[in-house]
């Protein structure tokens, strides 16, 4: 069964160390995605692609600079992919998911433990599942190293981008063979 990810009900947000005393957090849109799942609702496999354009902290200055190419250089990446076929159940709805991530161009491995709900039927009669999952990544490893030091000690970035996910899913129609 596939289940296509619903970007008006996903969030994705992230927090990163500024001048390693502080924290700074934003969000980027789900542009599209989907989830596979055999006929008793075991995820097979999932992709989700996020518009790295739309990267958001409240500070359009900031965010200008997160788009450029000192971090995502989205002019030629505007994209963010995560993609994973390596789904294992870990019981009363969690699974461990391993997949790899391409940000910038830059492809890594990433895993993390996935929490779903559902299905429940929304009021109009769409079949829907949701999710929630937080994990770590290390910027550098995608090219992402721009940083500045500090005067007394550390730097402005930290390299560790910590992110949480809540998402639902909608059940895709399937076709009616004519």
């Amino acid at each position: 069964m596939r289940w296509n990810l619903d970007p008006t009900h996903t969030s994705v947000e992230f927090a990163v160390r500024h001048m390693m005393i502080a924290t700074v957090k934003g969000a980027l849109n789900l542009k599209e995605g989907y989830v596979e799942t055999d006929e008793g609702g075991k995820p097979l496999r999932v992709e989700a692609r996020l518009d790295a354009r739309s990267i958001h902290t409240g500070v359009a200055d900031r965010d200008n600079h997160l788009r450029s190419p000192d971090f995502l250089d989205v002019e030629n990446h505007p994209e963010i992919v995560f993609r994973s076929e390596k789904i294992t159940p870990l019981g009363e709805g969690r699974y461990r998911v391993e997949g790899e991530v391409t940000i910038r161009g830059v492809t890594r491995p990433l895993s993390f433990e996935v929490e779903t709900h559902g299905p429940a039927k929304d009021p109009w009669g769409n079949e829907r599942i949701a999710a929630h999952f937080e994990g770590k990544l290390n910027r550098k490893d995608f090219g992402l190293t721009w940083n500045v030091p500090l005067e007394m000690g550390g730097v402005l970035v930290g390299e560790e981008v910590r992110f949480s996910v809540d998402t639902e899913a909608v059940k895709a129609q399937e076709a009616v063979a004519r």
